[in-house]
């Protein structure tokens, strides 16, 4: 089953783009997806799935990708990147974090469970350090603390970023993502070709030729290093890493577990940084597991789920 797309105004100007699964009056999993990803990057299995545990679950486009609102300013070059950004108008996670604050008022949520994936997961560890009363619980996937050193791409890594040319077709696209997810994906596990052009695909067809990965990457660098911040954050937190992660090198989950008071780290063998098929189980187990363990009571019932 396809969910219906809405869009929504969350404050400053800023729509976002979501979906969602499940019974509205279950507790809320707010899905964020990782840098220059959009909403379905989160696979509708894996939404559905969790949403037959009993949870209402939403997915959305964060800003400047998929159809949620585009920066109006030219992306940075590379070096400006590192800088984070050369435009007065560049944003950074905090601003993406009260985007996602917004949507939750716009759906009518007062707390939720926050899942993040790679940037997903600073944004959810921003929102909890900031907006604590609308966290219930976090469970931070594949992500880091934006340390020095710490969390960084493989040198081959970087390289392929860097290299990559901006694709003009939808072909052309789809065989730059393979390039790509062939080296960060999961070589633990088999990579799954046509899931990758599937999806690529689909990024193309709601969003072509976008450039919001740069203005993206240039926030998380804005933001600069996070620890102390994330240090504040007082509510139940997962970490989920991978041990073959070449995007966001294991290290960055070790760092963020240590820096979140009770956090608590599960390693996933062979995991690198995408999402595989033969380990989403054992994710959605230890989200569902760690929500019910761990979640504070509901506002509206008092009970904890």
């Amino acid at each position: 089953m396809t969910a219906t797309e809405l869009i929504v105004p969350v404050g400053r100007g800023i729509e976002l783009c979501y979906d969602q699964f499940g019974d509205a009056g279950e507790p809320a999993v707010l899905l964020i997806a990782g840098l220059g990803q959009q909403k379905h990057t989160w696979p509708e299995d894996f939404a559905t799935a969790l949403a037959d545990r009993g949870y209402r679950v939403i997915r959305f486009d964060n800003r400047d990708v998929g159809r949620s609102t585009h920066a109006q300013f030219k992306a940075p070059n590379p070096l400006a990147v590192l800088r984070g950004g050369n435009d007065k108008r560049q944003y950074h996670l905090g601003d993406m974090a009260r985007d996602t604050v917004g949507l939750l008022d716009a759906v009518g949520v007062p707390a939720a469970h926050l899942v993040g994936v790679s940037m997903g997961g600073m944004i959810a560890q921003t929102v909890a350090a900031h907006y604590p009363g609308r966290v219930r619980t976090l469970t931070s996937i594949m992500s880091t603390t934006g340390a020095p050193r710490i969390g960084r791409p493989a040198p081959s890594t970087w390289w392929r970023m860097a290299t990559a040319k901006k694709a003009r077709t939808r072909e052309e696209a789809i065989e730059a993502a393979l390039v790509i997810f062939r080296h960060i994906a999961s070589h633990g596990f088999p990579f799954d070709e046509a899931a990758v052009r599937e999806k690529v695909g689909v990024a193309w067809d709601r969003d072509p030729a976008s450039d919001g990965m740069q203005r993206q990457l240039a926030a998380i660098f804005a933001s600069g290093d996070r620890t102390r911040e994330i240090g504040q954050i007082d509510v139940p937190t997962l970490v989920i890493h991978g041990d073959r992660d070449r995007m966001v090198n294991p290290t960055g989950g070790a760092a963020t577990a240590r820096a979140i008071p009770g956090a608590r780290l599960e390693t996933i063998v062979g995991m690198g940084h995408d999402l595989p098929v033969a380990a989403r189980v054992r994710i959605l187990d230890l989200i569902t597991e760690h929500i019910e363990r761990t979640s504070v009571p509901s506002e509206k019932t008092g009970e904890t789920r």
